[in-house]
């Protein structure tokens, strides 16, 4: 890597890391490619951030990590605990490259409902085991196990590990084990307790792990209440530190949450011209997706169309089902889209302040970003990139391309397309018919052009290029540079685009010799110079063909004076072809053309045709 591009990497890293906010969340790290390398958490974004760049005394990971940083994303979190888990989620979804810590089997735990005859509940770390469904994962253990406590407690799922099938219990197979005079399970191995009864059990603990637990805290309540009332205050106790566990998990976390099980959030920042609009996506309680995009105003957009575009296009991108979505305000949605929740209290509200966060913070650095970039037009910024990319001396206003079109030699025609500040100045664009060239040589046409067009800029005195673009490789870069520099003395940058055996533009070339210059194919700039190319060829075949079409249209009329293109148009008009203007009589002429013209053109029309006789 060059070390211009080094320091250009640097400077737009430092620009990322001194606007990071002083608030815990979770940053991810981007390679060249756009790919997530690596995840952490940080107690505060900016100062953890900071380190890896500002610390003299790094790490070998570090050190080995830095130099593959493109480009820096953060989420914003309340709490620690909410930044230790967020990081655990994104690494399982993104398997970074670079994360040792949490890809072990040492996870935060997860409670799991298995898929058999009589399912059972199990506390897992790992999540395997087809047709399973998982709850979690749990950052706080005895949350955990107050949900598992819970189940058990209520509804007793069997605690065995046997694999259990209807054939076994019909044939008598199982026997009654010590769990179930311990009173930990109702025996549905030998038909004490029935199927149905049994998954309907297992049902409600289903429900107890996505969340709905409000009103099974409810119930707790009332009976913990009835208890005590009854004097039984050790069991009432047991139910209460069940209810208490219950109730702090409830009220804990926004990213684990149990009443928010599979829902989109958004929220809006809009200023004159631009809006940004943030995504969070939670399910099973925990943020999975958090994206925050920008829109560009064209039409004086308003919030509300703006958002529904929005989150019409997120979900779509991310293939969310969720039934429900949070929103600031009510946008125009389809009625069975998906229910919109406005909240003003509670943990939907929380969520709904977590996304404005979010957004507020990318539109914060958006902003403080753009103060640092040149204030001017897209335009010079790619210039500045091909002044850089190429070494050139100067910025490159003033850009002209050369391309020639023939066919075996004839009609040979080149053509000259100018450029100011990257887009085509079409006044100064130029046609050249091929005067000393005979038969199919391209390079002698180039050398013809280049030297006719350079000579008469310098007689002109008129101001000349700052990069001259060739179309095609090598080959037309040295012709290019034998008229301008040997032969006319001028210094002027040379690049050439080179294209592939589709005829599609491969790479950009540059110096003498020339080589590839490394730009990636997909990125802004190199679009922009296949669309000048592609110009410049449009521009020389369009020539090209109506050279040919006026060759091949030509007749005998046109050798004949006085003859113009309107009284050759006008009798090819009255008298449908060449042929039937040639049997005409000398009156039906003159009706057309007059008495004078319509003399003239019969006597030179037989004329032609007594020599040719």
């Amino acid at each position: 890597m060059k070390k211009e591009e080094r320091v250009k990497i640097d400077e737009y890293l430092k620009g990322i890391v001194q606007s990071l906010p002083d608030s815990p969340g979770c940053y991810q790290y981007l390679n060249e490619k756009g790919v997530i390398i690596y995840v952490g958490k940080a107690k505060n974004l900016k100062r953890r951030v900071s380190s890896y760049f500002n610390n003299p005394k790094q790490t070998y990971k570090t050190q080995f990590l830095v130099p593959k940083i493109r480009d820096i994303r953060y989420i914003v979190v309340d709490t620690e605990e909410d930044a230790l888990l967020l990081e655990n989620k994104l690494i399982k979804k993104y398997k970074p490259h670079y994360n040792v810590l949490l890809k072990d089997d040492k996870t935060y735990p997860s409670l799991a409902i298995t898929n058999e005859y009589l399912p059972r509940l199990v506390r897992v770390r790992k999540r395997t085991g087809k047709g399973a469904q998982f709850f979690g994962p749990y950052s706080h253990t005895p949350t955990m196990y107050a949900l598992w406590d819970l189940c058990k407690g209520l509804y007793k799922p069997r605690p065995c590990h046997t694999a259990m099938t209807r054939e076994g219990i019909e044939a008598g197979k199982y026997e009654v084990c010590l769990e179930y005079h311990l009173h930990k399970c109702l025996a549905p191995c030998v038909g004490r307790q029935s199927r149905q009864d049994y998954i309907n059990n297992i049902e409600a603990c289903r429900e107890i792990l996505k969340g709905n637990t409000a009103e099974v805290a409810r119930k707790m309540k009332e009976q913990m209440m009835a208890l005590a009332a009854e004097l039984r205050f050790e069991e009432a106790e047991l139910v209460k530190r069940q209810y208490m566990m219950i109730e702090n998990y409830r009220a804990k976390s926004q990213v684990i949450s149990d009443v928010l099980y599979n829902i989109d959030v958004f929220n809006i920042e809009s200023e004159e011209k631009l809006a940004y609009i943030n995504y969070l996506h939670v399910v099973n309680g925990a943020i999975v997706q958090a994206f925050t995009f920008e829109y560009k105003k064209k039409l004086d957009e308003t919030d509300e169309e703006l958002l529904a575009m929005g989150i019409v296009e997120m979900r779509d991108r991310y293939e969310s089902d969720s039934k429900e979505i949070i929103v600031p305000f009510h946008v125009d949605l389809p009625d069975d889209y998906a229910l919109q929740t406005i909240p003003q209290r509670g943990d939907k509200k929380k969520l709904l302040d977590l996304s404005k966060l979010n957004v507020k913070q990318y539109r914060f650095d958006r902003l403080k970003q753009a103060e640092k970039l040149n204030p001017e037009q897209k335009s010079v910024r790619l210039m500045k990139e091909i002044q850089r990319d190429l070494g050139l001396e100067k910025l490159p206003y003033h850009i002209e391309l050369f391309d020639n079109s023939n066919i075996q030699g004839e009609d040979a025609v080149a053509a000259c397309v100018v450029f100011e500040k990257l887009k085509p100045c079409k006044k100064e664009y130029r046609k050249y018919n091929i005067k000393t060239v005979v038969g199919p040589d391209d390079y002698a046409s180039m050398k013809e052009v280049v030297f006719r067009r350079y000579s008469r800029l310098r007689e002109e005195g008129k101001k000349m290029p700052e990069l001259i673009i060739a179309d095609g490789g090598k080959g037309q870069m040295e012709v290019i540079r034998e008229v301008v520099e040997d032969a006319l003395g001028l210094n002027i940058p040379i690049a050439g685009l080179a294209k592939d055996d589709r005829h599609r533009t491969r790479e950009l070339l540059f110096g003498f010799p020339p080589k590839s210059v490394g730009m990636k194919a997909n990125s802004e700039l190199f679009r922009l110079l296949t669309r000048m190319q592609d110009e410049v060829h449009r521009f020389a075949i369009t020539f090209h063909r109506q050279k040919r079409s006026k060759r091949q249209t030509k007749s005998e009329l046109d050798t004949i004076p006085g003859v113009g293109a309107k009284t050759k148009e006008l009798l090819i008009k009255t008298f449908g072809s060449v042929k039937r203007i040639k049997e005409a009589s000398l009156q039906q002429l003159q009706v057309v053309v007059g008495h004078a013209k319509g003399q003239k053109l019969f006597e030179n029309l037989h004329s032609n045709k007594e020599n040719h006789e």
